[in-house]
């Protein structure tokens, strides 16, 4: 009988043990989970702040999403931003390019969607491309068999200097790129096709 009452004093024991344990882990899962859990991010309260230009062109509602770095004193393109390599063509994430409709770029057609849109910086020409893998971070997953278009432009030099990234666009569909003392134009125009 003692060794009954024993047995049976062990296991309720050792059930009680196992439940309080059980316990306390599932308060601290939670606490850990409360803690780790955070509101969205400001956008806006990032060092390069987010920005959107947006125009109808030819009937197609065009849309860039972007971020607005700084110069603060630096050299820009060909040393912050290097020549001949992949840029996300402002801060963060990389800059995002949406069209209604098929639209043309530079004369070449650009079907309806979203983009990520990237560019080349040169001294003497910029390739700007529109890649199918719009949401990404930068330029560091980068894939050019995701390109859906490039394009080459020539870039100017600016009389004033810009000291934040700035992208304008217009309902003629001439979309400026500046930046430091440089600017990038390309034209967004109607694809042309009949939307009936």
């Amino acid at each position: 009988m003692k060794n009954l009452l024993s047995k049976r004093l062990a296991t309720s024991l050792g059930l009680a043990l196992f439940l309080c344990a059980a316990a306390t882990t599932a308060s601290h899962a939670q606490n850990t989970n409360m803690q780790t859990t955070k509101a969205p991010e400001d956008k806006s309260k990032r060092p390069s702040p987010p920005a959107k230009a947006t125009a109808t062109v030819g009937g197609a509602t065009v849309t860039i999403d972007y971020s607005r770095p700084s110069v603060k004193g630096r050299k820009i393109f060909g040393e912050l931003e290097p020549y001949g390599k992949v840029w996300r063509t402002g801060a963060n994430e990389a800059t995002i390019f949406e069209v209604s409709k098929d639209v043309k770029i530079e004369g070449q057609t650009l079907a309806a969607g979203k983009y990520g849109l990237f560019t080349i910086p040169g001294e003497t020409e910029w390739t700007i491309i529109f890649n199918k893998t719009a949401n990404q971070w930068g330029a560091f997953k980068y894939d050019a068999s995701q390109d859906a278009l490039r394009v080459k432009v020539k870039p100017k030099k600016t009389a004033q200097p810009t000291e934040v990234f700035t992208i304008n666009l217009d309902k003629s569909g001439k979309v400026a790129m500046m930046w430091e003392n440089t600017e990038v134009d390309f034209t967004v125009s109607s694809s042309g096709k009949s939307t009936m």
